[in-house]
C-alpha cells in the first residue's frame, strides 16, 4: 500500500474470473485500490451482479504509483446498481502521511465489452490524474438503462474511445486513441 507496496514491489497478475453471480453493496467487480505493485493481465467474464453499489470499480489514488494494465471484462449483467462503470484515480486514503505525492499511478488499456444493466442509476465516471491521465479506456457495447437515472457519465483526464454505448458517454471516450479507435482491438 503506497510506498511499502512500492519496495514490496510485487504485481498482482495473470488473474481470471469467470461465471460468477453475486451481490455487494460495494461492488461486484474491484481492482484496487492498493495498486502500488501494479495489476496486469486482468480478465473478468461471464458475470452476473445484482444490488450492487459499483458493477465494476477500477481504483487507485495519488501515492500509490504502480500501473493498473490489460483489464478484460466481457460478458456482464448488472441489475439493480448504483453505478455501473467506476474508473478512479483519486480513491482511498493512505496507512500514513509517508505516502509520496509524485508517485502517480499509470492506467491504460482497460477494455469493457458486451455489458447490459438494468435499473442502473449512474451510467458511469471515469477520473484520470492531471498529472497522469488515463489512457486506452476502451467501452464497447454497453446498455446501461435506468428511466430515472442521474446524468450518464462524468469523466476528466481520460482518452479512449466508445463503440455502441448507451447512454452515450462523455466526449473523452467518443475520441480515438493514437492509432486509430480501441474499439476496433475489443
Amino acid at each position: 500500500w503506497d510506498e511499502y507496496g512500492i519496495a514490496y514491489n510485487r504485481p498482482s497478475h495473470d488473474i481470471t474470473i469467470r461465471r460468477i453471480t453475486g451481490s455487494s453493496p460495494y461492488a461486484g467487480i474491484a481492482i484496487g485500490s492498493e495498486s502500488s505493485g501494479s495489476i496486469h493481465n486482468v480478465t473478468a467474464e461471464d458475470i452476473t451482479l445484482y444490488n450492487s453499489g459499483f458493477g465494476v470499480h477500477i481504483k487507485t489514488n495519488i501515492g500509490r504509483g504502480g500501473t493498473v494494465q490489460n483489464i478484460r471484462i466481457s460478458g456482464l449483467y448488472m441489475e439493480n446498481v448504483r453505478t455501473g462503470i467506476r474508473i478512479s484515480g483519486a480513491t482511498g486514503d493512505h496507512p500514513d502521511d509517508k505516502f509520496n505525492p509524485k508517485a502517480l499511478p499509470i492506467v491504460r488499456d482497460i477494455m469493457i465489452k458486451n455489458v447490459k444493466g438494468v435499473k442502473v442509476q449512474h451510467a458511469g465516471l471515469v477520473q484520470g490524474l492531471r498529472d497522469s491521465p488515463f489512457t486506452n479506456v476502451c467501452l464497447s457495447n454497453v446498455t446501461l438503462t435506468d428511466p430515472k437515472a442521474s446524468p450518464p457519465w462524468k469523466c476528466s483526464d481520460v482518452t479512449g474511445a466508445a463503440v455502441k454505448v448507451s447512454p452515450l458517454p462523455c466526449a473523452e471516450l467518443v475520441a480515438t486513441t493514437q492509432g486509430g479507435s480501441c474499439g476496433d482491438q475489443i
